[in-house]
């Protein structure tokens, strides 16, 4: 009987290190469509790997490691042209410790999946993104540089690039994974137009902030709020989601806010809206999830001690 349990327990782990490594290598081959080149170095500026791999430490634990691993490895290898040099096991590693670290950061601080406390917001934003994604931005653009691959003068661009990238993973993609995975039918049909209004917006807004030549990026903001404040986080993360893919891709081409700027410029400019969009969604979400949940508890406590007045009632009127 124990050994059927370990061994369902062992197929279970197995099966779920094969899914990380296929997730993480599909959103890594995605992402490398949207590759910048910048001072020779390939950078992206949405990794969702990065996400993939620390929602998955959040629901399985740390056992599903080796399939980060695998997924980066053939990641790099597909960059690389499969040459299995040493230090593509180096980059392999920072990018596998790297979420490793943000699960364990997230963990010691009693982070919670609901994503339902400012706390769990602000955690994720710092310990789950800033914080332990500077060891593979760190690790990968130095091993760049001292192999010679990298010139020493185009380090901070490369590295502030990389960082921003892989943490961007995080607050793009790690919100909206966890809201998929607990997501439920909409069942409240009252709810159901508002929500193709926003959807119909967004498809709508987004396009003519991102590409339009004139400045109107701020536009998305206003989406932004209204989905976060109506939706909560099941709504805010698609449409920061929607923001960085269409502002990745407008940049890219040069098109809208980001024509007639420099590779730096344009970077700097995508990375603070995506940065500023990830943000807002995420803690202005997490607030009004922190407060409805503070307002039911009101309320049942409420309830509760209506019930208790009315069965006390009749005892003293007897």
């Amino acid at each position: 009987m124990v050994r059927t349990e370990e061994s369902r327990r062992l197929a279970e782990d197995l099966l779920r290190i094969l899914v990380v490594a296929a997730a993480y290598y599909v959103t890594g081959r995605i992402g490398l469509m949207q590759e910048v080149v910048l001072q020779g170095a390939t950078v992206t500026p949405l990794w969702l790997p990065t996400g993939i791999a620390v929602s998955c430490l959040l629901w399985w634990g740390p056992r599903i490691w080796p399939g980060i691993a695998i997924g980066a490895f053939f990641l790099v290898e597909t960059i690389t042209g499969f040459s299995l040099k040493p230090v593509d096991t180096v980059i392999v590693a920072a990018n596998t410790l790297a979420p490793l670290c943000a699960w364990l950061l997230l963990r010691r601080v009693g982070f919670r999946v609901e994503l339902d406390r400012l706390r769990d917001g602000v955690a994720l934003v710092f310990l789950g993104g800033l914080l332990p994604m500077l060891l593979s931005s760190t690790v990968g653009v130095c091993v760049l540089a001292f192999t010679g691959n990298l010139a020493w003068s185009a380090f901070g661009p490369v590295w502030a690039a990389w960082w921003a990238g892989d943490t961007m993973g995080v607050l793009v993609g790690t919100p909206l994974l966890l809201v998929l995975r607990r997501a439920r039918p909409p069942w409240d049909m009252s709810r159901w137009p508002e929500a193709a209004a926003l959807a119909v917006t967004a498809c709508v807004v987004v396009p003519v902030a991102t590409r339009s030549p004139l400045a109107l990026l701020f536009l998305v903001f206003p989406l932004l709020t209204w989905a976060a404040l109506r939706f909560q986080l099941a709504g805010a993360a698609p449409c920061a989601l929607l923001v960085s893919v269409l502002a990745i891709s407008a940049a890219n081409h040069r098109i809208g806010p980001f024509s007639d700027h420099s590779l730096f410029e344009v970077m700097v400019t995508l990375q603070a809206l995506n940065g500023s969009a990830a943000l807002t969604a995420l803690l202005l979400a997490a607030i009004v999830t922190e407060q409805q949940s503070v307002k039911q508890k009101i309320e049942q406590a409420v309830r509760d001690l209506t019930e208790v007045v009315e069965h006390l009632a009749p005892r003293r009127n007897g």
